[in-house]
């Protein structure tokens, strides 16, 4: 088994959308979906090509209510590069007898490669090979070629290249009832042989340009003669023989009106493909490209169990087509699936807090870049705080362009044809997932100047938003917070009333308390001066930073039977009886569909949709947790938390991708097997058993993704970051092998390996601060060029 290919063997058309996101190429930049090239959008195939961060609003009228969607926008697609036998159609495996068809995804290199073997309905047969890539060298340059051997007939065949503008947004057939027609003023030139297609969207106004420039060769000889049929497209005819080979050469170029240091798209785009080198010369430098990716993020296995480290590549390499350096420009922030298609709209939810680990350990500027996006949207958020009435800033769970709350006020159940009131936006979390990232990136660099100029800001006002949230209750002496959602997502009510939140999340009031510690540390490791001008910019008074402290000492936490509650009153609701709804559907990740298609609300029921309290256990390390607990007046015992980890487990329906991370995460000390479990589960989330990988075909689910890696190199592990000390406290299990991965930490980059006898950590030898390393108990000064071994019984041994 090759660990760095990901086939998919013959042509299944109901699978063939899953498999054209999982065969998606792209740079973070610009991504196109694996489809067939010159397929159209239907049952069976969605092309799609998608730029980071061109969003489009349209309006629709739904049961006498406005709605407003935000949307990712699909462009012009580039990949039409087809066939046909004298004047028949363009050959496709869905008008053809497929007798042979073969994908690999070459994640080592970042290549697509097609063979297929087609009979028209004549018996004519065609073999052909085509191959793509999107340059993670050349951000705007892509290239793709087609090779087409004739088998059993003689006479003509007709090559066909061309930019399709006339796409629309319609890959998530949920949304297709809704406006998908984002692409105005689109209009197509032929100049110099090359084919562009530009197109406006109709209400940001964005400009884009797509162009594409192509040659052909028939038996390796150059082949002139091309006519344009439309402004759009060009053929070439062809007289063939048995055992002929016609070639075509493709070369892309995509340019946008947010991109920097150009005029405009359209001259960018033309001068591109006047500059741009050949398909080969193309290639080399992002084959050269990838490998220098790979060598950051390098984490190798030895000996795991099937399947573990050609899964875990996948998804790094999904990874890195989503967010990569040429990311750092965008200001995209992070979609929730990826460039991969059009699920969530391409909105951007909470999903770096899985994704950021991963980055920040290998590529910090990276991360940096990114954080960005949130603080360049803190205007917004401060807006949407005061328009709610509190102080500081409520970052929206659902963001796009401007950072306006994007979710949907409705929502459309498949199952039973119904729209119903959708209140997620309520998952104030978020704002805690955005200051929790911000200070990790801090805590793993040690970027002062990041934290003094951006940092420090957001987690300080997102303090201040959730210290306004908080109320006295003075029967319990304690405060509280009501009316939110949490992670899990089902709860956006009590059964009397769906959709008004819940009270006293135990995530939201734990993670709310940790964050008033550290918005009170940031500001402490500033520089005096830095410290005093950011608190007269934005008023901040010392009797705020007094009332911050009283709330980590008195935010109220529910418990009932010896376990975190997961929300005030959730041990009141109704047991579900599982065994009857797993007998009558299956499938039941979707409950709450299943519920309301029944007539009953999910709201009712003790189930959640994934990890809630659990997420406490995947944020914060155990000694971390326990003294937060324990300064709130809770103390926690490992006893409550097996007991509130077992008693979720039974009720959690896994509705969620991210569902298995953070359960893995939960059971890796307590059940090490069940943690393996989960582990391959968030492995295989995407491209695992079709039947169980949900909305694949939509978009990736990039967190579950990235968060599956990050088991590997921090849960097992137990790598954490806390007071400049790097920690290891590794529950390792046996088979997963040995694992060696490259990480870097405060300037320096190391060597990481782990396996069931101990951890050993290598400097590279080059400048930079000493750095302080903890593990099995024992801290270790690790200079330049130093290494140390920690076994489990044995001190350190150090040598350099």
């Amino acid at each position: 088994m090759n660990d760095w290919i990901h086939r998919f063997g013959g042509y299944d058309p109901g699978d063939e959308r899953r498999r054209e996101a999982l065969c998606t190429v792209g740079n973070g930049y610009v991504a196109t979906r694996g489809a067939w090239a010159g397929a159209v959008a239907g049952e069976h195939h969605y092309p799609g090509t998608y730029l980071a961060g061109y969003y489009n609003r349209l309006a629709d009228q739904v049961n006498d209510h406005m709605v407003e969607n935000e949307s990712l926008v699909n462009l012009p697609d580039w990949l039409p590069l087809t066939a046909a036998i004298d004047d028949g159609d363009w050959l496709t495996p869905d008008n053809c007898e497929v007798l042979e068809h073969d994908q690999e995804l070459d994640l080592l290199r970042g290549v697509l490669t097609r063979r297929f073997r087609l009979r028209d309905p004549h018996g004519r047969e065609i073999l052909g090979v085509e191959r793509r890539f999107v340059s993670m060298a050349e951000a705007h340059l892509a290239g793709q070629t087609l090779a087409v051997t004739v088998v059993n007939w003689e006479g003509r065949l007709r090559l066909g290249t061309a930019v399709n503008g006339t796409v629309r947004n319609a890959g998530v057939e949920r949304y297709r009832k809704l406006s998908g027609r984002h692409l105005t003023d689109v209009s197509a030139t032929v100049a110099d042989g090359n084919l562009t297609v530009t197109a406006t969207t109709s209400q940001s106004r964005h400009r884009v340009a797509v162009g594409t420039r192509t040659i052909a060769a028939h038996n390796g000889s150059p082949v002139a003669g091309w006519i344009s049929r439309t402004s759009a497209s060009a053929e070439v005819l062809i007289p063939v023989g048995l055992g002929d080979v016609v070639t075509a050469e493709k070369v892309a170029a995509i340019y946008g009106s947010r991109d920097p240091g150009i005029s405009e798209p359209l001259l960018a785009t033309r001068t591109a493909l006047a500059n741009a080198p050949g398909f080969d010369q193309l290639r080399e430098a992002h084959v050269l490209a990838w490998s220098h990716l790979w060598r950051q993020f390098s984490l190798d296995l030895e000996e795991p169990f099937d399947g573990t480290l050609a899964a875990v590549r996948l998804n790094v390499f999904h990874l890195l087509q989503s967010v990569s350096s040429h990311s750092a420009d965008t200001d995209a922030g992070v979609p929730a699936r990826g460039l991969h298609g059009e699920a969530y709209r391409g909105h951007i939810f909470w999903d770096e807090l899985f994704i950021f680990p991963v980055l920040t350990l290998r590529r910090p500027a990276l991360t940096r870049a990114l954080l960005l996006y949130r603080y360049r949207r803190l205007p917004a958020a401060r807006q949407a705080a005061r328009q709610a009435g509190y102080p500081g800033a409520m970052y929206p769970w659902q963001s796009g362009s401007d950072g306006r709350e994007e979710s949907q006020r409705l929502h459309l159940n498949p199952l039973s044809g119904r729209w119903s009131e959708d209140a997620t936006f309520r998952q104030r979390h978020v704002g805690l997932a955005i200051a929790y990232t911000m200070w990790q990136y801090f805590e793993l660099t040690g970027d002062l100047a990041f934290l003094g100029d951006y940092g420090a800001e957001v987690i300080v006002e997102v303090a201040r938003f959730f210290a306004g949230l908080a109320e006295y209750d003075q029967g319990r002496d304690r405060y509280v917070i009501r009316g939110v959602v949490g992670p899990d997502e089902f709860h956006t009510g009590y059964p009397d009333q769906p959709a008004a939140g819940i009270d006293n999340n135990a995530y939201t009031n734990v993670m709310a308390a940790w964050l008033f510690g550290v918005a009170a540390k940031a500001l402490n490791r500033l520089p005096s001066w830095q410290r005093t001008e950011l608190g007269e910019s934005i008023g901040l008074r010392p009797e705020e930073l007094s009332h911050w402290d009283e709330l980590t000492r008195r935010m109220y936490v529910p418990f009932h039977d010896g376990v975190i509650s997961q929300f005030e009153g959730y041990e009141r609701l109704t047991e579900l009886d599982w065994q009857n709804y797993r007998a009558r559907y299956g499938d039941i990740r979707r409950l709450d569909r299943i519920l309301e298609a029944e007539g009953r609300d999910v709201t009712a029921y003790q189930v959640s949709k994934q990890a809630d309290v659990l997420m406490l256990l995947y944020l914060l390390p155990r000694r971390e947790l326990r003294g937060l607990m324990e300064r709130l007046g809770y103390p926690l015992t490992a006893e409550t938390i097996r007991a509130t980890v077992e008693y979720y487990l039974a009720r959690t329906c896994h509705g969620s991708s991210l569902s298995a991370v953070v359960h893995a995460w939960g059971l890796a000390m307590l059940d090490p097997d069940q943690a393996l479990g989960f582990l391959e589960q968030a492995l295989h989330s995407d491209a695992g058993d079709p039947s169980r990988t949900g909305t694949t075909a939509e978009g990736i689910h990039l967190a579950a993704m990235a968060g599956s890696v990050d088991l590997i190199q921090r849960c097992f592990t137990g790598l954490s970051t806390t007071n400049d000390v790097l920690r290891f406290e590794p529950h390792w299990p046996g088979k997963l092998g040995t694992l060696r991965m490259i990480l870097r930490y405060r300037g320096h980059r190391l060597t990481a390996e782990v396996s069931t006898d101990g951890v050993t950590l290598s400097v590279d030898p080059d400048r930079g601060a000493p750095i302080t390393v903890r593990c099995f108990g024992r801290t270790r000064q690790l200079k330049a060029g130093e290494s140390a071994t920690w076994s489990r019984r044995s001190t350190p041994a150090v040598s350099g």
